[in-house]
């Protein structure tokens, strides 16, 4: 495992944090998940509170849970005391939490000089918003997401966009710090938000060309519904891969369509009639070996099936391969009741 030895504390909850110290335990780190008395959130969200929910086991594969108030002294001696030898602190609090319970950045430096510190917030440590109550539609909202729809209503990105790719960003920031600290010796603060990486990304919005195409407003990049009520999607972006498509449908007066200007309405409506003629199988079996990007819009069991889902073994692994091989976490979290149990000896 490529994370082997290295330790980690988290003390976030919800999403983000577990996700980004999910990342890391699949990769091989040794994970303490640190819960107040109450317990993280998600460990019922959306269930009966009899049994921990899916999600939160999801989130939490490969850790160890335990509980720890850190407003009284024994928590608060108890986390200094896992400081000292851990690797990586990963925390979700609002600014200015830490520093109440006892662990500002010079304390935190004064217990372990050599620990990596991530925290993970909504908007940062800093500026106007820094103590603003958010969630992932806010954060998508803020950083301009939404705001490539024009007078058309905003969709709800699901799963949580700002939350993953957050997450994501974060643990890029960890893992090239744990790659620094080899030749330093040093430790050092990441000030990590949810809602930058998002901002980040909006370079794409400042081209009216690519947010049309990409946009939904050329019908070779499209989603259509079939006569079932199914739907599929099209992103013939290549003249070489419409040209196909165009083949399959025997519809050869619309090859030179691609490059009709832009809202392609017409040519929209026209796919749009052509797709429910026929069911999502129907032509699922037509473009089987057409090599003109199209895809079926799948359910939920339908993906988990796929064959290529199936055949590479993504399911419930980190989805990289290294060396031909899939990394093998632990499959379930540990709930545990005394911190001497994780040997950080």
């Amino acid at each position: 495992m490529l994370l082997k030895g290295v330790r980690v504390i988290d003390l976030s909850q919800y999403i983000p944090g577990p996700y980004l110290t999910r990342i890391l335990a699949d990769l091989g780190a040794d994970v303490i998940k640190i819960e107040p008395p109450f317990g993280d959130p998600m460990r019922y969200f959306g269930s009966d509170n009899s049994s921990l929910s899916e999600s939160y086991c999801w989130l939490n594969r490969g850790k160890k849970v335990s509980i720890l108030d850190l407003k009284t002294d024994e928590g608060s001696q108890k986390l200094n005391e896992l400081i000292v030898r851990a690797d990586i602190l990963i925390d979700g609090f609002r600014p200015g939490v830490m520093p109440r319970l006892g662990f500002d950045q010079e304390q935190l430096k004064t217990l372990n000089s050599r620990l990596i510190y991530c925290a993970l917030t909504g908007y940062g440590q800093t500026g106007p918003n820094a103590q603003s109550a958010g969630h992932d539609l806010g954060y998508c909202s803020m950083a301009g997401v939404l705001s490539s729809y024009d007078n058309k209503k905003p969709i709800i990105f699901y799963p949580p966009l700002a939350d993953h790719v957050g997450a994501i960003q974060a643990s890029n920031s960890i893992l090239a710090a744990l790659y620094a600290r080899e030749k330093s010796g040093q430790g050092c603060f990441i000030d990590a938000s949810l809602y930058e990486p998002l901002l980040n990304w909006n370079y794409l919005v400042k081209s009216d060309y690519i947010s049309q195409v990409l946009g939904g407003e050329v019908a070779y990049y499209n989603v259509y519904q079939t006569a079932d009520g199914r739907f599929i999607t099209l992103s013939a972006l290549e003249k070489k891969f419409w040209k196909i498509f165009c083949e399959m449908v025997d519809k050869p007066n619309w090859v030179d369509r691609h490059s009709d200007s832009m809202p392609q309405t017409g040519l929209v409506a026209e796919l749009s009639d052509l797709f429910k003629t026929n069911t999502q199988s129907y032509w699922n079996e037509l473009f089987a070996n057409a090599d003109c990007c199209y895809e079926p819009v799948p359910v939920m069991d339908e993906i988990t099936q796929h064959l290529q889902t199936r055949s590479r073994n993504v399911i419930g692994h980190y989805p990289n391969l290294i060396d031909d091989q899939r990394l093998t976490a632990k499959s379930e979290l540990m709930e545990i009741t005394e911190l001497k149990d994780l040997n950080w000896n």
